[in-house]
Parts: C-alpha cells; structure tokens; sequence
C-alpha cells in the first residue's frame, strides 16, 4: 500500500479529496500524516477528522529556506513516505529538499501549464483574456512549477467569469485530477525518469497529459 505524506497550508480541500477516494477504494494507499506550515488551518481539522496524524512545522519566524526545509524533510522521513503531496502548500522548497524525494513528489498548480507559473492565476488568466484555463499536476523538480507534466484539465472561461468563479470551476477539475494522479502512482503507472514523465511505460507528451473538461 502507498504511504503518502501531505503538505498543506490552508483549507486542505484537495486533501479532503484524496481521503475521500481512498475511503471509497479508489486508491490503494494510506495518508500517514498530514503537515502544515501553519498552524489551526481547516486541513488540519480534516486530517484529525480522518484520522490521521496532522502536525504543524511553523514556518514563522524561521532564519532561513534551508533551515526550515531540513526540519521539514525530517519531519516527513519519520512517516517513511513513498509520495509527498503538495496540496496548496504555499512555501518555495529548496533544492535539497526537492532532490531528496526526487521522483516521489508532486504538486497541483492553479493553471494550463507552463503558462502563469507563480500566484494568482487567474487574475491574471482574466487580465490576458484567455479563453481557457485549468490546472496541472506535475512532478516537482527544483525550477518553479516547472516539472514534468503528469494530468492536465482545461475549463473554458466564460463573459462573466470573476476570479472567484472561475477558481471555483477549477478547484472542481483539481479534485478529479489529483487523486486520479496519486492512484496511477500507486498502481506503478506513472513514474519520472530522467525529468520526463512516463505513464505505462511510455514517454508522456504534453497533449497526451491533458483532460479536455468544460
């Protein structure tokens, strides 16, 4: 069985998303602890409510990047994790981190990949007057948002769309796309070989990773 660990920074709708597939069966895998950079989030509450191990590594008040992500990293080795969850954590990871679980770390981003890496998405999604928007999966490799691609869901964005409705159309796609990743991990057909994604064996293409969803 899977052992995942995830990091979260806020409402955790993501995780909840996660725990609810593998409480139906649909994922043949366990979350063993839940780590926040942050303490008396809603994800925390959800992961006590599930069960599971939730903690807080406070990253207030830390003297540096490094620092803190060597207390993190420790924090996670202790869960022995075959996958590490970013679910909406909103820290930059150092190299070293991101090296140590090379191959085994993941993350969701709020956009069509590799357009709008950073924050607020789709403000600025809205302000180019795109057509259509998404969300990522992705391995995480030590460059911003810019790992190899897993899953991709495109929503169209309509006249009307503000910021809140069309992040709301979004995080709908986030929650199919994310646990349907994590369970392809589990059932080994999903890997990242030499920075490059590879679903049942086969070199991964950016067309081929994306789920066209209005």
């Amino acid at each position: 069985m899977l052992r995942i660990v995830v990091l979260i920074s806020g409402n955790g709708s993501n995780l909840q998303a996660i725990i609810d597939d593998i409480h139906d069966d649909e994922i043949d895998a366990s979350v063993v602890a839940v780590i926040s950079n942050k303490p008396d989030v809603y994800g925390l509450q959800r992961a006590e409510q599930a069960g599971i191990k939730a903690i807080v590594v406070n990253s207030e008040n830390v003297n540096s990047r490094e620092e803190y992500d060597l207390e993190l990293q420790q924090t996670i080795d202790q869960y022995q994790p075959d996958l590490v969850v970013l679910a909406g954590f909103m820290r930059i990871l150092s190299h070293n981190l991101v090296n140590h679980y090379h191959g085994k770390l993941i993350n969701i981003h709020p956009s069509l990949l590799p357009k709008y890496q950073g924050l607020n998405t789709h403000q600025r999604v809205l302000d180019a007057g795109d057509t259509h928007h998404g969300a990522s999966v992705h391995f995480v490799i030590p460059e911003l948002d810019s790992g190899p691609l897993i899953l991709q869901a495109e929503v169209a964005i309509h006249n009307d769309d503000t910021v809140d409705t069309l992040a709301e159309r979004v995080h709908k796609q986030e929650h199919i796309i994310y646990p349907l990743v994590i369970k392809w991990f589990a059932e080994g057909r999903v890997k990242m070989v030499d920075n490059k994604t590879y679903k049942d064996g086969k070199e991964l293409s950016h067309d081929a990773a994306m789920l066209h969803l209005i």
